[in-house]
């Protein structure tokens, strides 16, 4: 049987480095690291290029964010499972993650004792999520998302705000996703009218409330 092929992302070469010892340290022969990505937009080229059964992804990532670039991954390869890591326990987060098609879930807090059970248990079919998860979180996947922020939002306009967020101008932005300027521009002015916020530092507000950026 071939070993299960993974790639990790994650933005903190530490913590990429550490996962990447860690699953070396402890997993068999059943489990090979094909690759590594710091942002969204770095992991869909390692994955379209490396093809893996597994990826393990950070949420908050610059570029593109982890989910976003999850949903982009499956329209690509709808086999391909997901587990995604993040230091928010937030249970709207947990029910976005896994109505976007995610197999697993993970907090940065669990991960030493839970990826290589996870890994394991996506490979073979299975859905992971963190005992961490408590019943609170899994009552909000089970009524969905009451704030509902991924779906007032297109992937597209989530990239944009992401970038913007970030720090980059129209600009940058528009140079960043093969764009006009004029189209970042026209996304902006209905995000802020789709969201009823006024101004940058209410959509910062925003990505960051999202999990589009780290707090």
């Amino acid at each position: 049987m071939r070993p299960t092929r993974v790639v990790l992302a994650d933005d903190h070469a530490l913590v990429l480095g550490a996962f990447r010892h860690l699953l070396s340290s402890v997993a068999d022969s059943q489990i090979e690291i094909v690759g590594t990505a710091a942002n969204g937009r770095e992991l869909i080229k390692v994955v379209r290029e490396q093809k893996p059964d597994v990826v393990v992804t950070d949420i908050s990532m610059p570029l593109l964010n982890g989910l976003d670039a999850g949903i982009k991954l499956l329209k690509l390869m709808p086999g391909l499972k997901i587990i995604f890591l993040t230091v928010n326990d937030d249970p709207d987060l947990v029910a976005d993650v896994i109505r976007a098609g995610a197999k697993g879930y993970l907090l940065k807090n669990s991960v030493t004792s839970e990826l290589l059970q996870a890994i394991r248990a996506v490979a073979s079919g299975s859905t992971y999520i963190t005992p961490l998860v408590t019943g609170n979180m899994l009552s909000s996947i089970i009524q969905g998302d009451k704030r509902e922020r991924f779906s007032k939002l297109t992937v597209r306009q989530r990239e944009i705000l992401q970038l913007l967020a970030e720090g980059r101008t129209m600009k940058e932005t528009a140079r960043v996703l093969s764009v006009t300027p004029r189209t970042v521009a026209f996304h902006k002015y209905r995000i802020m009218e789709t969201l009823g916020v006024e101004n940058n530092a209410q959509l910062i507000r925003f990505a960051v409330r999202s999990g589009l950026l780290p707090a």
